[in-house]
């Protein structure tokens, strides 16, 4: 039996990239901000002005993340504090307990996930979603 895959073009990534951007602008925060493909690999990547530079590899894990978990990131780090397993169990150092990665859906397939880090959790974690409702449907 076939069925049809749904892949995030690099026109997607763009324009999540610029939406999350021009938020930031307004606000003048500085933040990274990493799109992936639904493996979890980066597909595009912003580094505004005034981020810190460790923000850059946890947005992009981040993102890696909640594309191979196929659910926000923040859910990943909560469970993993609350049943009281590593992280380290997924055999993969890029996976992060932090929020601020949430996957993108699209016809009920996550197609990629977008990463923000550089201000507090709950801010990443809205940019973020913000970004992902872009395509979201």
């Amino acid at each position: 039996m076939m069925y049809q895959i749904y892949q995030l073009s690099h026109r997607d990534a763009q324009r999540i990239i610029a939406a999350i951007q021009a938020e930031l602008e307004r606000e003048g925060k500085g933040a990274a901000i990493a799109v992936a493909d639904a493996h979890g690999e980066l597909l595009a990547f912003l580094r505004t002005d005034g981020c810190k530079l460790p923000s850059l590899t946890i947005a992009i894990n981040k993102a890696f993340t909640a594309a191979r978990e196929q659910k926000p990131s923040r859910d990943i780090g909560e469970s993993s504090r609350n049943k009281q397993w590593p992280m380290t169990n997924f055999g993969d150092l890029r996976y992060t307990a932090w929020g601020g990665g949430v996957p993108i859906i699209y016809n009920g397939q996550v197609v990629g996930a977008v990463g923000v880090s550089g201000l507090p959790e709950e801010e990443d974690i809205a940019l973020a979603r913000m970004g992902a409702a872009l395509l979201n449907g």
